[in-house]
């Protein structure tokens, strides 16, 4: 089977969904249950994974890639990203694909060009078949997947342009084949353990961060992983790289396991903190709550959208959000792949309207600096 997108998967979920219950998919900032009491409580990143991540870990070129301090990247995921900022009457500063593991991602990189915004990358493990991804945590930590790494390295290299990385988009969503629980609350295995997911995110950062690969290697043995596979004796090109970590802001199913936070690399690891919201499940408390929780990162929202009926409510209601929480720097909207999909703004004349109004200021930045 072809490699199929994250976002058409999604679609997909959601018609089933929509045909068993009325909805129209799985939502990225929601809680698709109710809550247990003390569940909107911040919790502290662990103190030993925090401390292993800045032990073992350098620091990207190029930092984290912000704008300056009170400016916000705007960007669009997916079509036209001159066809969106039509729309919206601004052009878009970021352009974002989905792209599964293993798949051949050019393209990409040829659209973000031919956008002149930089490109962001969502990656995701991806499908071999329904229901098992390409690759799993435990496969990219063992360095079963380094050969690819290698050759988006080398990918990156050649464009010659800053980039971010959103790895693994989601990782608490059950729908999401990264994720350690199924929708029933059970585990997948030590496999799919959020410890695992941890150790294929740290992996990934050092391997696509480059350097010497005997460095590189030295990391690498202090995680307790195997060297890398493939990558000759020189040095890999560092390339100017922020990651983006956005899980849901309580997860899929929310249960404490399946917390954002047991999920996280640590800050050597994560250049960005972020999640998605989409207006069909508007949850301002646990973005509230989630944005408290990483203080000392640039907070971005790596999707969002209109999603099942034009609200210029929400689109007010989020910008009110974004402009009294200044650590936001980057809003990308997701348009998905369909040309009349749910997250089209052709279907809502009044929120686009909306969106042209809050986009107008100058702090909505319609450029990076390399274009």
């Amino acid at each position: 089977m072809e490699p199929v997108t994250r976002s058409l998967i999604r679609a997909a979920i959601g018609l089933l969904i929509a045909a068993a219950l009325g909805l129209t998919g799985v939502a990225a900032a929601r809680p698709a249950f109710p809550l247990p009491a003390g569940r909107n409580a911040a919790r502290p990143i662990p103190v030993g994974l925090e401390r292993v991540g800045t032990a073992v870990s350098t620091t990207p070129r190029g930092g984290a890639l912000t704008p300056a301090r009170g400016l916000v990247y705007t960007g669009v995921s997916c079509g036209s990203a001159s066809g969106f900022a039509a729309e919206v009457g601004k052009h878009p500063a970021v352009y974002g694909e989905f792209v599964n593991w293993g798949q051949s991602i050019h393209f990409a990189f040829a659209a973000a060009a031919a956008a002149h915004a930089r490109l962001m990358l969502h990656i995701a493990t991806g499908q071999s078949t329904p229901g098992h991804p390409a690759i799993t945590p435990q496969g990219i930590a063992q360095g079963q997947g380094d050969a690819y790494l290698l050759g988006l390295s080398k990918l990156i290299a050649e464009a010659g342009k800053p980039i971010y990385i959103r790895l693994f988009p989601e990782m608490n969503n059950a729908s999401n084949e990264a994720s350690a629980y199924n929708l029933d609350g059970s585990s997948r295995g030590p496999v799919f353990s959020p410890a695992m997911f941890i150790a294929a995110w740290r992996r990934v950062v050092i391997v696509l961060r480059g350097g010497l690969v005997s460095a590189i290697d030295a990391r690498l043995a202090a995680l307790g992983q195997p060297p890398l596979q493939g990558g000759g004796a020189g040095s890999l090109n560092r390339p100017t790289i922020a990651f983006v970590w956005t899980p849901e802001t309580a997860g899929t199913p929310p249960i404490a396991g399946n917390d954002p936070i047991n999920y996280y690399p640590g800050n050597a690891y994560v250049d960005w903190v972020g999640t998605d919201f989409y207006s069909r499940f508007p949850n301002f408390t646990g973005l509230d709550r989630f944005y408290k929780e990483f203080p000392n990162k640039p907070f971005a929202f790596g999707e969002w959208a209109l999603w099942g009926g034009d609200t210029p409510a929400f689109v007010d209601q989020l910008f009110a959000w974004v402009n009294s929480h200044r650590r936001v720097q980057m809003m990308i909207y997701n348009q998905g792949f369909l040309t009349n999909g749910v997250f089209r703004l052709n279907l809502d004349p009044l929120s686009t309207a909306a969106i042209r109004t809050v986009l107008a200021p100058a702090r909505f930045l319609a450029n990076t600096p390399e274009w």
